[in-house]
């Protein structure tokens, strides 16, 4: 009866480790991300692109089909293409898609949540399936793009500026205090 148990037990802990590469092997099958059209409206003129404004509904999943998070009972998602709302996988999932289309984004792990993963909804090294349906799209205004393109880079080249002039100041600063200390000297010395 023991070597049975012992048998049994020996079995069923190598079915669990089978079990547990198969889904590691699971999991790990996405490497790139894919995107995949359920429904495009008949007229699709306009298309996002970086810095556009979508509202979207959507359900996220696990692989194995668990649902992770959904806003179909909430209101609708406002993303801003280029702002990292969202994980980078589904963002980039979001360009070139039109108002009133349907999308399904299989996303790998290095674009959603990584080895970390996000506990307890989300394990580590986790691919994630979204269904995506987007309800509205804004095309970025000509002030959003000044902002959004142009403002980083003017500030990237006044930081230099205003640090060199910060330090010319205190250059200056130090320079002149090392004079008037000899002038000072110089003074008291003629008085004598």
């Amino acid at each position: 009866m023991k070597v049975r148990t012992g048998v049994c037990l020996v079995l069923l802990a190598a079915l669990i480790f089978v079990a547990a590469q198969e889904e590691e092997v699971f999991q790990n099958v996405v490497e790139e991300l894919t995107v995949e059209i359920v429904e495009k409206p008949e007229t699709c003129d306009i298309t996002s692109e970086m810095g556009d404004t979508l509202q979207i509904h959507y359900t996220g999943r696990l692989m194995d089909g668990k649902v992770i998070d959904s806003s179909l009972s909430r209101d609708p998602l406002l993303v801003e293409l280029g702002k990292r709302t969202v994980i980078t996988g589904l963002e980039q999932s979001l360009l070139g898609v039109c108002e009133g289309q349907k999308i399904k984004a299989t996303i790998p792990p290095h674009m959603a949540y990584g080895k970390r993963g996000y506990p307890p909804t989300i394990p580590g090294d986790a691919a994630l399936v979204f269904e995506v349906e987007v309800v509205s799209l804004s095309k970025q205004t000509p002030w959003q793009k000044l902002v959004n393109d142009v403002f980083p880079m003017l500030c990237l080249a006044l930081v230099p500026t205003l640090l060199g002039l910060v330090g010319l100041y205190l250059y200056n600063k130090a320079n002149a205090q090392k004079g008037g200390k000899k002038k000072a000297k110089d003074k008291k010395s003629k008085k004598k």
